[in-house]
C-alpha cells in the first residue's frame, strides 16, 4: 500500500494528483496536530511543571501547604490551572513566552534557593501584571463573582467581595499570596532606594 501510494505521488497523473495530495495532506495534518496537541497537553501536567528542582523545591513546596492543593471538597488546582490559559490562542502565546523560562533554566538563574529568593519579587510581579491585565482570567475558570453566594460568606469576605465588584477589582488585587509565599518587598524597596 505504501509503495503504491509513493509510486503514485512520485509520478502522479492528473487523475490521482490532486485527490491523493489532499488525502495525504489531510492524514499528515491529523498526525501532526495530534502529536502537537499531545505535547502541549503533556507540558500542562503537574509532573511536567515540577520536573525541574527549581519549581519542585520552591513554589511547589509552598503550594502543597495551600487550600488549592488540599481542602475539604477535594477540588484541586494544579500549576497549569493558574498559569496557563485554557483558550487556544492565549495558551499558545503563553507556551511561546515559556521558552524564556527554558533559557533561564539553562543559565541557572534560579537554580538555588538563594537565587530563587533573589528573583522571587521580579517573577511574582510579572505574574501579577499578567493576571491584572487579563482580569484574573485563570482564577475565573473556577471563581466568578456572579457565581458567588455572598450571603453565605463570612462578614469580612462578603464585604470585601461586594466592594471588589463595585470597584471593578480583580482576584489578584487581593489574593496575591493565595498559592505561593509573598516575596519580601523590603529588598526591592532597598534596591530602588540605592539606585
Amino acid at each position: 500500500m505504501i509503495r503504491k501510494t509513493w509510486k503514485v505521488l512520485r509520478s502522479p497523473t492528473a487523475k490521482y494528483s490532486v485527490g491523493m495530495l489532499l488525502i495525504v495532506g489531510f492524514i499528515a495534518g491529523i498526525i501532526f496536530w495530534g502529536g502537537f496537541h499531545t505535547v502541549v497537553e503533556a507540558t500542562n501536567t503537574e509532573e511536567f511543571c515540577i520536573s525541574c528542582h527549581e519549581m519542585k523545591d520552591n513554589v511547589y513546596a509552598e503550594y502543597k501547604e495551600t487550600i488549592h492543593y488540599s481542602n475539604r471538597t477535594g477540588v484541586r488546582a494544579i500549576c497549569s490551572d493558574c498559569h496557563v490559559p485554557r483558550t487556544w490562542v492565549h495558551k499558545m502565546a503563553r507556551k511561546i513566552q515559556a521558552t524564556n523560562e527554558l533559557y533561564h533554566k539553562m543559565m541557572g538563574t534560579v537554580d538555588t534557593p538563594e537565587k530563587f529568593e533573589q528573583h522571587r519579587l521580579t517573577m511574582a510581579k510579572r505574574v501579577w501584571k499578567v493576571m491584572k491585565e487579563t482580569d484574573s482570567r485563570e482564577c475565573r475558570n473556577c471563581h466568578r463573582f456572579d457565581y458567588m453566594a455572598l450571603e453565605e460568606q463570612d462578614k469580612t469576605a462578603r464585604k470585601k467581595h461586594k466592594r471588589s465588584i463595585e470597584e471593578g477589582k480583580t482576584c489578584i488585587d487581593c489574593h496575591q499570596g493565595i498559592a505561593h509565599e509573598l516575596p519580601d518587598e523590603e529588598e526591592e524597596d532597598e534596591k530602588e532606594a540605592n539606585s
